[in-house]
């Protein structure tokens, strides 16, 4: 299933083109009768200067499918695209170059280095790189998302929803083709969260940037022009303008699902049944010099 759906079907804005791809998109995990496919032939763009958010159930293949669009992980089979650069043949050393100088990471756990000040945190990834940031957008950047008063402050003197504003700096700083966000405000309070949602909705409508989300929850979904829903592996449905009430409306077919005996479930296909192993917060960071182990989701 690919998307986004087009533009007259949603009533959004005609897209500015495919921020990432990926056609007939496959991974498994272990050999034998072990393996365990997380993804399952997935064919998918990304459209530019958009929202989207990844759904689904718990093991539905939303981590996995994030960090194999993102270069962060190997896939068994398929191909993926950034832009028109087809990424599943680089090397290591060119997906790291690629990662540090056209994506953007956010991750639930800010990966803050605690002895850098937030200033120090934003452009560490650029520093690193040996690159000057375009002062023009940092300040910009820092201005949208009201840090301007804690540029000098450390992790430890931020709250929560501060560190995160920095994380999604960071992750702005570089002007990149693409935002990955998974779980952002997972480690937030209700309040912050919606600080940091509304900061990403920004950097798409004010900033021009290309967002994509991991989470489970409706209410940040809603928050997205676009939300993908896995299963099995696979995209099993889309919802353009979503609202808090249709995604969990959506998200409960899928529990009517998995409560039924195994008898009664739909057949495999596009069917709305659950498996995946994902990979989980790993990767971009450690471009940044930023140690991140990655974990099953």
């Amino acid at each position: 299933m690919s998307t986004p759906v087009s533009a007259a079907a949603t009533g959004l804005a005609e897209p500015a083109g495919v921020a990432a791809r990926a056609r007939a998109l496959t991974k498994a995990y272990g050999s034998g009768e072990t393996t365990v496919l997380a993804l399952d032939s997935v064919d998918v763009d990304i459209a530019r200067g958009r929202f989207t958010a990844v759904m689904g159930p718990s093991g539905s293949g939303k981590s996995t499918l994030m960090h194999l669009l993102a270069g962060l992980d190997t896939v068994s089979a398929g191909q993926v695209w950034l832009g028109d650069t087809e990424i599943t043949g680089l090397k290591e050393k060119e997906l790291t170059q690629l990662r540090r100088d056209r994506i953007g990471f956010m991750f639930q756990s800010f990966n803050l280095i605690p002895t850098l000040n937030a200033l120090e945190n934003i452009t560490l990834p650029m520093d690193i790189a040996g690159q000057r940031p375009d002062r023009e957008w940092l300040d910009y950047v820092i201005e949208t998302l009201g840090l301007r008063d804690r540029l000098k402050h450390r992790p430890a003197q931020l709250s929560g929803g501060q560190q995160q504003r920095v994380a999604c700096a960071r992750a702005l700083a570089s002007r990149p083709e693409l935002i990955f966000a998974d779980e952002p405000t997972g480690n937030l309070d209700s309040r912050a969260g919606l600080e940091v949602l509304g900061f990403l909705r920004d950097a798409v409508d004010k900033l021009e940037q290309t967002v994509v989300m991991v989470t489970h929850d409706p209410g940040a979904a809603a928050h997205a022009d676009l939300v993908l829903f896995l299963a099995d592996g696979r995209i099993v449905d889309e919802m353009p303008r979503p609202t808090a009430e249709s995604v969990l409306e959506r998200l409960k077919r899928f529990d009517v699902i998995h409560a039924q005996p195994p008898h009664a479930q739909p057949p495999r296909g596009r069917a709305e049944t659950d498996g995946d192993q994902g990979v989980s917060g790993a990767g971009g960071v450690q471009d940044a010099g930023i140690d991140s182990k990655p974990d099953r989701d």
